[in-house]
């Protein structure tokens, strides 16, 4: 017998590894923030399930998500990432990535690291809803509101609410584990 699982993760064996193992699960660097804002950015307007089938190949286009590497990409770069058929060809996420890497590490210096900016949004501990059924699932919030109204003010593109609310529930600062799920206590 199959471990209960959240509803939407149900059907596709990329899926289930990747709510087994990674979603939800509280992020404590940059690196990984990094990778998912990117990859979260890159989702706006299409299914999680098309980005993570992409993933590796975006790994490899933007150099391991390195956001030292990505800050400095010139016009070639961006050129050559919007030939790249193995990611999701659309100018202005790829711009967008170029600008997040430079606002991230602007919030590095000011605050130490990207991962105390963000885990103070919600006191360092990650908020655990109780969901019966992921359809339930908000959208958005007060927080993700916040969080988004604040990285763009300080230049990120890219951030709605929305695209933020998938952030915080992938990198764990919220439990939108279905209550049945066997991860919801895990993580």
């Amino acid at each position: 017998m199959e471990k209960p699982r959240c509803g939407w993760c149900q059907g596709d064996a990329l899926y289930k590894a990747y709510h087994d193992q990674e979603w939800g699960v509280p992020v404590k660097d940059d690196a990984t923030f990094f990778e998912f804002l990117v990859l979260e950015t890159f989702q706006a307007g299409l299914s999680w399930i098309t980005i993570l089938r992409k993933r590796a190949h975006f790994r490899a286009a933007f150099d391991g998500f390195d956001y030292i590497k990505i800050a400095k990409y010139d016009q070639e770069k961006v050129d050559a990432l919007l030939k790249n058929e193995g990611i999701v060809r659309h100018k202005l996420k790829v711009q967008s990535a170029i600008t997040n890497a430079q606002a991230f590490m602007d919030i590095q210096e000011e605050f130490g690291s990207f991962t105390k900016y963000i885990w103070d949004f919600v006191d360092g501990s990650p908020l655990k809803n109780k969901l019966e059924n992921h359809k339930n699932a908000p959208t958005n919030t007060p927080l993700s509101d916040g969080i988004s109204k604040d990285l763009k003010k300080r230049g990120f593109k890219f951030v709605g609410s929305t695209v933020m609310y998938a952030f915080l529930q992938a990198t764990g600062l919220i439990n939108d584990h279905e209550i049945n799920c066997f991860r919801y206590d895990e993580v």
